[in-house]
């Protein structure tokens, strides 16, 4: 609970200006997650999410170089499944999660990934060449262990 509830977190500031605790805990609530103050206070100090002030007000962000780092440590626990035809690559994630691990994917930045399309819980990854299908999914396989490995 505390890895899904951290990763909305992120998916949250993310996407939303949020000056204060009281704003993401109803967002978290919105989401599903009711938490304390002490446990939103702690997540935050885990997740490395720091509070700045920006010409519009303060606000929280998060910390660029961590960022990456602990959203792909979630990614074996996020995908549910992969599958593929001739043509491209399908994965199934948890419901709402498969933008962050299409963004993810995308960030690897990969020679055989030509791109990700997600939606709510289906990402479409089509390779570069559809010869190397197998070489893709061995990749999002590998990275899905690695991951697993490195949040357990």
């Amino acid at each position: 609970m505390k890895q899904k509830r951290q990763l909305a977190i992120k998916e949250i500031l993310s996407e939303k200006r949020i000056a204060t605790q009281d704003e993401l805990s109803h967002e978290l609530k919105r989401a599903g997650f009711k938490v304390t103050q002490a446990t939103l206070s702690r997540d935050l100090r885990e997740l490395g999410v720091g509070r700045v002030n920006a010409p519009d007000g303060p606000r929280y962000v998060l910390q660029p170089e961590n960022e990456e780092k602990k959203l792909r440590a979630f990614l074996g626990y996020e995908i549910e499944g992969i599958r593929a035809n001739e043509a491209v690559i399908v994965v199934k994630t948890l419901p709402g999660r498969a933008q962050g691990v299409a963004e993810i994917i995308d960030s690897l930045h990969h020679p055989l990934v030509l791109g990700t399309l997600a939606g709510d819980n289906t990402i479409l990854v089509t390779p570069a060449s559809v010869k190397k299908i197998p070489d893709v999914m061995r990749v999002i396989r590998s990275l899905m262990a690695e991951r697993r490995a490195t949040a357990g």
